[in-house]
């Protein structure tokens, strides 16, 4: 698996100078979507609805509105 593409701009391009905060998302040869995010799953796990569920080795990431904001058009329709 490899990373094809950035899906949206770069942490630097969203005012991140510091790489304190670097939000990313990336496209993988295989299709899915990689993402770099805050480590949130023991905040977030007991939050999610009844009809939604985790497995041992899925974390929750959380990444800034405007990181998928600006993402939002490099995403595809299908």
């Amino acid at each position: 698996m490899k990373i094809v593409r950035r899906v949206g701009v770069s942490p630097r391009e969203r005012g991140s100078t510091t790489g304190q905060t670097c939000p990313d998302i990336f496209e993988l040869s295989n299709g899915d979507f990689a993402v770099i995010g805050r480590e949130a799953t023991a905040e977030i796990d007991p939050e999610l609805p009844s009809d939604a569920a985790r497995a041992d080795y899925e974390r929750i990431v959380v990444i800034t509105r405007e990181t998928l904001v600006r993402a939002k058009q490099d995403i595809p329709d299908v």
